[in-house]
């Protein structure tokens, strides 16, 4: 079995009102030197038998279409080892 992470963030070029908020609540919270905060979201997806090429093109699209708003959201999909280390 093996474990992939989808990343997903907004592109660069929308506004992320949640990660603004944070941005503004740090300094109150006397977190001082954040410049800029991006909220995004994280998927973990365990995958059944040995993680193929195929496999993993289907993480992708998965990704591509139910995950993510490719319109407004980029995303990254990583492989992790069970142990908790990324595979590259």
């Amino acid at each position: 079995m093996a474990r992939v992470v989808v990343d997903v963030m907004p592109k660069p070029e929308i506004l992320d009102p949640q990660g603004k908020a944070v941005l503004g609540a740090l300094p109150r919270l006397g977190f001082d030197g954040v410049t800029d905060v991006r909220q995004g979201k994280r998927f973990e997806l365990e995958i059944e038998g040995e993680l193929t090429a195929e496999r993993l093109a289907e993480v992708e699209k998965m990704a591509e279409t139910l995950l993510s708003n490719p319109v407004i959201e980029d995303f990254a999909v990583r492989v992790v080892e069970t142990d908790g280390a990324a595979r590259s």
